[in-house]
């Protein structure tokens, strides 16, 4: 008797417990969902805190996108999720342009921006979101034989190399001239100003695939002096990048994160030289007669370079998953919008593969893309999920980093330098 009773007595108390803590988070969720922003003073805020780095979310939306779409076994439906995801990646463009132009507008610290030796960084995005809209939006029109689609295109990659090619040109001078840079304290964002021109090209192979003639021919030159640009210049980031790891070792956990980058840096540029290789097999016999085997050169290239590339950017895959790793087993590693470097970057690669497999019929690159690309896309749904909860409460659009512009645009006058600039 007295046995029932303390099982009864037991179980009332884990029924209670229960009870009590579905109404605890109840009653959280109806907190989270009634005070939207509760981090921030003011609604302000939100624009005065609205960082670049912002367009790494479209950045990252516009490539699950094309995973979706160019996943290896076909499944109609996974077409249509494309088309869905690929219109919220051009809203999300628009909405975070628009944000951002009002932040320069209202508060008008963009040359504060430019020289500071981290925001600056992140002004890469800019162009690169722009490009991998026009990637998604032309790869997915294209089928449909869209009669203005094409010269639309054509207009829209012109306008967002301008600014691939400004970010390229600029950042890095400002870098060598004007900016101050510790080097135990330079990360992965170094790549961002210089890889825009690279995204850039393999989306001005896309847009050459809608276009023949002239037009084409000078689509995929100008692709190929863009891909030159930002591959060139990465490559030396990547021997001075390295040497900061040697003799620094990992970067801290809020930024560890940006380990993926190398890895998409090098995947991005054999993406882009295989589809680059292939149009001008499509393009360069006809329109430039008097080179007859440039094409064929070029689409040979395109593939062994590509591949090259390919094998490199596995070693620096490795290098970031063992980076991630280590710092999560020796201390916590915190949400922030940094994380969003674990989508694009890894697409990168992926896409390089789908194409290897496309060019050479070879399983191994199939499977290998398959199953990363059911990964990656998990890990996007999961950081967007992140990304909505601490963008409702505020967290991630809080203006922690204005003091610091403030600061640095004071310290800059005065020719020193602050610790919390080497944050």
């Amino acid at each position: 008797m007295q046995l029932r009773l303390a099982i009864e007595n037991s179980e009332g108390t884990l029924n209670d417990s229960i009870v009590t803590t579905r109404r605890t988070h109840t009653s959280a969720i109806k907190g989270l969902i009634q005070h939207p922003m509760r981090e921030l003073d003011t609604w302000q805020d939100v624009i005065r805190g609205f960082s670049p780095a912002w367009f790494t979310v479209s950045m990252g939306t516009g490539m699950a996108s094309m995973l979706f779409y160019n996943f290896p076994y076909e499944w109609s439906p996974l077409k249509y999720i494309a088309m869905a995801i690929s219109l919220l990646d051009l809203l999300m463009f628009v909405v975070t342009l628009v944000l951002f132009t009002w932040r320069l507008v209202q508060y008008r610290d963009f040359f504060n921006i430019l020289l500071h030796p981290q925001m600056s960084m992140l002004l890469g995005t800019v162009p690169m979101s722009f490009s991998t809209v026009i990637t998604s939006v032309v790869t997915i029109l294209a089928p449909y034989n869209v009669t203005w689609m094409p010269m639309l295109a054509l207009v829209l990659w012109y306008i967002s190399i301008s600014f691939a090619v400004l970010s390229c040109l600029t950042i890095p001078f400002l870098i060598t001239s004007h900016q101050k840079h510790v080097f135990e304290c330079v990360n992965a964002t170094l790549f961002l100003p210089v890889i825009p021109t690279v995204v850039a090209s393999s989306a001005g192979a896309i847009v050459a695939s809608v276009h023949s003639g002239t037009m084409a021919v000078a689509v995929v030159l100008i692709s190929y002096a863009l891909w030159a640009m930002g591959v060139g210049i990465s490559l030396m980031l990547l021997t001075y990048y390295i040497i900061r790891l040697v003799l620094h070792k990992l970067p801290s956990p809020e930024i560890i994160i940006s380990a993926f980058i190398p890895p998409g840096v090098l995947g991005q540029s054999s993406y882009a030289i295989q589809l680059l290789g292939v149009q001008a097999l499509r393009v360069f016999p006809d329109a430039l007669s008097q080179m007859t085997y440039l094409g064929e050169v070029l689409h040979d290239l395109g593939f062994f370079i590509g591949f090259l590339f390919w094998s490199l950017a596995i070693w620096w895959l490795a290098h970031a998953i063992y980076s991630v790793l280590y710092t999560r087993f020796h201390s916590s590693v915190p949400f922030n919008l940094g994380w969003w470097a674990l989508i694009f970057p890894t697409g990168s690669f992926i896409s390089s593969s789908i194409k290897l497999w496309s060019l050479t019929g070879y399983t191994f690159f199939r499977i290998l893309a398959s199953i990363m690309s059911v990964c990656v896309v998990t890990l996007w749904i999961v950081v967007t999920l992140h990304t909505i909860h601490y963008a409702w409460t505020g967290e991630l659009l809080k203006p922690i980093n204005i003091r610091h512009l403030e600061l640095h645009a004071y310290v800059e006058g005065k020719d020193v330098q602050s610790p919390e600039q080497q944050v």
